[in-house]
């Protein structure tokens, strides 16, 4: 049986990553820092994720993800990273608001989802001479609101 868990307890896991910095386990003080919160809110939230076998923590200790905990965090953390992508590096969005959307979409993309759009930004940004020429011409578009008369001109060529 697979517990719920709420788009909090998911930041929660994934706050654990993307803090420890190649340490095993963090402090409860900088996951308050980080998400904004109380530290007792910290402490409760980590209360649940203990009881669902997520997290290692013990008062005023260090806060360590279980291999099951380890896995969902990191799962909302690629989650997080492709749509971040996404709207940072393709769509030219502000890089601070790419973050705050990016963490408000991450808990409502589907795993098929997911895995399409990571695979896509991997593919548009691999493009060997850098944002394939769509990619430029969309942002002159939003930017202008007209399409570029290189796409026009390529578009209309009879091939």
């Amino acid at each position: 049986m697979e517990i719920k868990r709420s788009a909090s307890m998911e930041d929660y896991l994934e706050s654990v990553i993307m803090l420890r910095e190649g340490k095993e386990a963090v402090r409860v003080s900088q996951m308050s820092k980080a998400l904004g919160v109380r530290m007792s809110s910290v402490s409760s939230a980590l209360r649940k994720l203990s009881e669902q076998g997520l997290v290692e923590h013990k008062r005023y200790g260090r806060v360590q993800l279980t291999p099951d905990g380890e896995k969902i965090a990191e799962d909302v953390f690629q989650r997080h990273e492709a749509l971040r992508r996404f709207l940072a590096e393709i769509l030219n969005v502000d890089p601070e608001i790419a973050v705050a959307d990016a963490c408000k979409m991450e808990h409502f993309v589907s795993s098929v989802t997911q895995e399409k759009l990571a695979k896509f930004v991997e593919f548009v940004l691999s493009h060997p001479k850098g944002q394939p020429d769509w990619v430029k011409m969309f942002n002159h578009y939003f930017k202008y609101g007209e399409i570029p008369e290189e796409c026009v001109a390529r578009c209309s060529r009879k091939e």
